[in-house]
């Protein structure tokens, strides 16, 4: 089941943390997460799974900063969230997905007892202006049936800013066993 925004607000600081909050960005089913100022791009054109891959940072300035089609963008969100005994999902907003900006298509499952800033994957099918602040994505929250067991694999978990691919870190470990 998926909680209601009266339930998320009423779970805040319990199962829920959310910070900073603002119960503008409440919805009837889902909380807005905004855009942090930072985005991070790849820079080779070719990406490897086994090594880690350099990335450059960019600044979001006040007037917005026009992404290019066809090139992924890492970006983050402004809140930091923890969330705990219920599963958080991210979508991107209808309304930014119709401006053919697509924010978190893959990747969108949390695990519970995720702390931490939401890495966005951002997409665009044409050049767009985007500004820092923009209610970008929206999270939800699933509850939980049976057992289960926190977060704990550490690759993303308290992060501080934008994280690129870690991926390189499970080909590592395979080498190790």
């Amino acid at each position: 089941m998926i909680l209601s925004g009266l339930e998320i607000q009423k779970r805040l600081g319990s199962d829920i943390i959310i910070d900073p909050y603002n119960p503008e960005q409440l919805n009837p089913n889902s909380y807005n997460l905004r855009l942090h100022h930072e985005l991070l791009v790849y820079d080779d054109p070719v990406l490897d799974m086994k090594s880690p891959n350099a990335a450059t940072p960019l600044e979001i300035p006040p007037e917005g900063l026009l992404l290019e089609s066809n090139r992924l963008y890492l970006g983050r969100t402004i809140e930091h969230t923890r969330t705990e005994n219920l599963v958080p999902m991210l979508e991107g907003r209808s309304s930014i997905g119709r401006l053919g900006l697509f924010v978190h298509i893959t990747a969108g499952f949390g695990d519970v007892g995720f702390n931490g800033f939401w890495t966005l994957e951002i997409f665009c099918v044409q050049p767009i202006r985007v500004y820092s602040g923009i209610e970008i994505c929206q999270i939800f929250y699933h509850t939980l049936e049976g057992e289960y067991s926190r977060y704990k694999s550490g690759k993303y978990q308290n992060n501080k800013g934008i994280q690129p691919s870690l991926l390189y870190r499970d080909f590592e470990k395979k080498q190790k066993e």
